[in-house]
């Protein structure tokens, strides 16, 4: 595979997981996840993980999915390069994984004593992948097989943290989030 295909058929592949945390922090608000709940004298989670933006974010990743699958072909003759559709259960493993990840994250970040909005190098970053991907290979080996070669999975790992990063900053300068990280 040619590197124009790699870093295409990465990008396109972690779609489904790049949109879920983003549509979160424009939906959520409401009940957080953990009830207020403590453990160790800190919050569980926080009030910045909830249940209507894990919802929210995992539909919104399974509808991007089927929209890419719908548009699959033309991406691929526009681009020359054929782009992996997905299965829905592939598609709801890379989202709701999403969402995993970056809960788990939240978790982590308790469990260290940092408050809400602190920053975590690194887990920050990929917290989110490493869920999605968990998640989609449990739900369909096969298709994150076939679909997440090494070359392909080394693009995401690198090109990942620096989407992290712009997104982050343009969600702080539109003032959707309170931190630019």
């Amino acid at each position: 595979m040619d590197p124009v295909a790699v870093v295409g058929t990465a990008l396109w592949a972690m779609l489904p997981a790049y949109v879920p945390n983003n549509v979160a922090v424009l939906t959520g608000g409401g009940r957080p996840i953990d009830g207020g709940r403590t453990w160790g004298g800190r919050r569980v989670l926080g009030d910045g993980k909830t249940w209507r933006g894990t919802a929210a974010g995992t539909l919104a990743g399974v509808a991007l999915a089927l929209g890419l699958n719908a548009v699959a072909d033309a991406a691929g003759t526009a681009f020359g390069v054929t782009p992996p559709t997905f299965p829905v259960i592939a598609a709801l493993g890379l989202s709701l994984g999403a969402m995993c990840g970056d809960i788990g994250a939240s978790f982590l970040k308790r469990r260290t004593g940092r408050e809400r909005g602190a920053p975590f190098p690194g887990v920050d970053q990929l917290d989110f992948v490493v869920g999605a991907l968990v998640l989609a290979t449990l739900l369909d080996f096969g298709w994150v097989a076939d679909t997440f070669t090494l070359p392909v999975l080394a693009v995401v790992l690198v090109t990942t943290p620096l989407l992290h990063v712009l997104t982050n900053a343009i969600a702080y300068v539109l003032r959707f989030k309170d931190k630019p990280w």
